[in-house]
């Protein structure tokens, strides 16, 4: 995934790299934090905490869009229904934003940006990553073109070769 980000975001992780800078022990201390929101984050979904993903942030290792990923993950493995985390993710997320009139939910008269899968994530989660085809402002992206755009995008980004 750090193939698709700029050398100035790489580089930036590179130096904020906690696990590098705070030394032996620090690995196994954010493995007991994330241990702890697993059940923090499953504890106020059951309180009736609204709970919405959003990991994009300029952050050392997140990868935009692929984070977002990783998110509904996790928040399936910490006992979330998968249909609340869709939910969580598209509609709660445009009404928490105010942009619900327009985006949000599939209905006429709204944004008809989607992403089409070759599974089922009310199955498994993960199938969120297995995109067949994007629509995106009434234009269809195969996942063909979004593989060669990902592609151009990752050499555009490579590091020049060093002399």
């Amino acid at each position: 995934e750090l193939r698709y980000l700029s050398s100035g975001a790489r580089a930036f992780w590179t130096l904020a790299n906690p696990y590098t800078r705070q030394g032996p022990g620090y690995a196994d201390f954010v493995t007991s934090i994330a241990a702890f929101n697993t059940k923090f984050v499953k504890a106020c979904y059951d309180a009736g905490v609204p709970i919405l993903p959003g990991t994009d942030a300029n952050v050392p290792g997140l990868a935009p869009g692929f984070s977002l990923h990783d998110e509904l993950e996790s928040l399936s493995k910490a006992g979330l229904p998968n249909a609340y985390i869709l939910e969580s993710a598209t509609r709660r997320a445009a009404e928490f934003l105010g942009v619900s009139k327009d985006r949000g939910t599939i209905e006429v008269g709204k944004r008809a940006d989607l992403l089409l899968l070759e599974a089922n994530p009310l199955d498994t989660i993960t199938n969120t990553r297995r995109i067949r085809a994007v629509i995106v402002n009434g234009r269809v992206l195969t996942s063909a073109e979004l593989d060669a755009r990902m592609e151009a995008l990752a050499m555009r980004r490579a590091d020049p070769p060093t002399q």
